[in-house]
């Protein structure tokens, strides 16, 4: 923890090879902190964001759709029984 503390290390935690925490001075959490809203004031959906579709054009999302609906109807999926 001293050379988190006064080198600025950052340490890894990993469990069974896997990052699951990192160990790191104050400062920087608080810096990221400061960078990165909490997940509670981030959008529940993408759609939600502000002005996020604002400068696409008509014609752009028209074709977003056929692609859309053309991908959709080249997936006929699988067999379901409905039992009727």
């Amino acid at each position: 923890m001293a050379e988190v503390e006064h080198k600025g290390q950052h340490i890894l935690i990993e469990r069974r090879g896997i990052p699951i925490a990192a160990l790191v001075s104050v400062e920087d959490l608080e810096r990221l902190e400061a960078e990165v809203p909490a997940s509670s004031d981030l959008p529940l959906d993408s759609l939600e964001i502000e002005g996020a579709w604002e400068d696409v054009g008509d014609a752009v999302i028209d074709a977003m759709v056929d692609v859309i609906y053309k991908a959709r109807d080249a997936n006929t999926g699988r067999d379901v029984d409905l039992g009727l």
